[in-house]
């Protein structure tokens, strides 16, 4: 029977989602993303060296087919960038598959993403300008490009209608205007060269579960970014969370037989919006070292604070999770104490679950914390036996918490350096 196994963040991303997948890949014959587009970024360790994954999924360093869903808005610079550093890898990129349902990215979604947050002012999103929001708003608008759609007698009509009506907006605002025919050479030259990724995915992935393969699902970004359940307005333009996956691959609720969340020791957080156990103080700091927690995609200082048992518990029940990945703990062992918080209070209201009533008011809640000791060295280790009392202390109070066993725990950067359990 073939098993498909759902990789999700359940914070803000930045959780270690990228090698969980690559670990879970050994094991299954089909790696894939579903949401998103480049604003994602897994790092993973491959032969000594760093490779950050913005598009392609990160299993097809196992040399497996890799499948870039329909979920996907796919900017082809960035991938064609993508597949020249596989290449120096001698990364077999026959088994890369790209959805012909995946929407496009073009120069003017990027000049959109930067006008859309010009004119937000101090209410700005903190997006990574990468044209993911107005991509998806094209879509939704029904003016967007799927793959498939480069290959017809109108795209290039119709391309040159989109960049003529964005430009007049520009112009307006004053932005740059955009060069058309550059565009539309770029555009056609990316169109040959995808074309021998490209397939109808949905199709592929069913024929595949019909022979009993595995399939390994990469999410991007993280529950707390999700447009319909996270943090809204400060959230990503898609669905990270479970129903995202199923809609941005087309596999069925009934065909998903595990859900791992991912989370680290501690919090962290890029760009603005909501924190509310941020450290904004030398603790702070300190994790973001001790950690380098510095974004994949963006370079940006991540803000770090303490692990939220109680936004966690709302984004395992909201993905079903079967089983928790845990990623630095090493990282946490370096600061010789810790807290965990395990509630919210509020007007003089306690809250151990996530509530409605919190939106708006993350600023005004004190934070209910439980402190445990951290003062391990833990550093590669890979049998949990050998884990001293307070490292696994720490992880039983979280099980307990989220009522979900951990199954993965993170020592260190590299790929092998998992407990599993």
């Amino acid at each position: 029977m073939s098993k498909v196994a759902v990789v999700l963040g359940l914070n803000y991303g930045d959780e270690g989602k990228g090698k969980v997948s690559t670990f879970l890949a050994g094991n299954s014959d089909i790696t894939l993303r579903c949401t998103g587009g480049n604003n994602a970024g897994h790092t993973v360790e491959f032969n000594g060296e760093k490779i950050v994954f913005h598009l392609i999924p990160s299993g097809i360093l196992n040399n497996i087919d890799s499948v870039i869903g329909n979920g996907v808005v796919i900017d082809p610079k960035v991938l064609f960038e993508e597949i020249d550093v596989l290449n120096q890898h001698s990364v077999d990129l026959s088994k890369l598959h790209i959805s012909t349902r995946a929407h496009i990215i073009f120069p003017y979604h990027i000049e959109e993403d930067k006008l859309q947050e010009f004119l937000k002012g101090d209410d700005k999103v903190g997006t990574t300008a990468r044209g993911i929001g107005p991509c998806y708003m094209d879509k939704a608008n029904r003016i967007g490009f799927r793959v498939i759609d480069m290959y017809s007698e109108d795209f290039e009509r119709k391309l040159r209608r989109n960049i003529l009506n964005k430009n007049k907006v520009f112009e307006l605002y004053g932005f740059p205007l955009l060069d058309e025919d550059e565009i539309v050479k770029d555009y056609l030259e990316y169109r040959d060269k995808m074309k021998p990724y490209v397939m109808d995915t949905v199709s592929f992935l069913h024929k595949a579960l019909d022979n009993n393969k595995n399939i390994i699902c990469e999410g991007a970004q993280a529950t707390m970014l999700d447009i319909d359940l996270g943090d809204y307005p400060m959230v990503t333009s898609s669905n990270p969370t479970i129903g995202g996956i199923q809609t941005g691959s087309g596999l069925g609720a009934s065909d998903i037989t595990d859900v791992y969340g991912v989370c680290k020791a501690y919090a962290s957080r890029v760009g603005e919006g909501p924190f509310i156990t941020e450290q904004n103080n030398e603790i702070g700091d300190t994790i973001r070292e001790l950690g380098h927690e510095y974004g994949a995609t963006t370079k940006r200082p991540r803000r770090c604070g303490w692990i939220d048992l109680v936004a966690l518990k709302y984004a395992v029940r909201v993905n079903g999770v079967t089983g928790l990945a845990l990623n630095h703990l090493d990282t946490i062992g370096k600061l010789g104490k810790a807290k965990l918080c395990v509630g919210y209070k509020l007007n003089d209201t306690i809250y151990d679950e996530y509530s409605d009533d919190i939106i708006g008011h993350e600023n005004e809640v004190e934070t209910i914390y439980t402190e445990l000791d951290t003062n391990f060295d833990i550093a590669g280790e890979k049998d949990y036996d050998k884990l001293p009392e307070d490292a696994k202390k720490y992880i039983e109070v979280i099980e307990k918490h989220l009522g979900v066993p951990v199954k993965f725990i993170g020592t260190g950067p590299d790929n092998e350096d998992m407990i599993i359990r």
